[in-house]
């Protein structure tokens, strides 16, 4: 089965971190295209990502995750 990207870490460091999507758009000039392509679970480019993961101090799996094609992200 193909593996998609899966943005559900990224929601939760920056809860974790007490930031918000805006916050990166604001600091990190993230373009609102590319966070709707997070929301949606597609593919950003790996700078995006880098460039999270030192905003936040964290590791690239506190940010992206792959899963497979068939699993549904669950929204509680």
């Amino acid at each position: 089965m193909p593996l998609r990207a899966s943005y559900k870490p990224l929601e939760i460091t920056l809860i974790r971190k007490d930031k918000t999507r805006s916050d990166l758009k604001r600091d990190l000039k993230i373009s609102p295209s590319t966070l709707a392509k997070m929301s949606k679970g597609e593919n950003v480019a790996l700078s995006v990502i880098i460039n999270i993961c030192e905003y936040l101090n964290c590791n690239i799996e506190d940010v992206i995750e792959l899963v497979k094609e068939d699993e549904k992200e669950t929204t509680d």
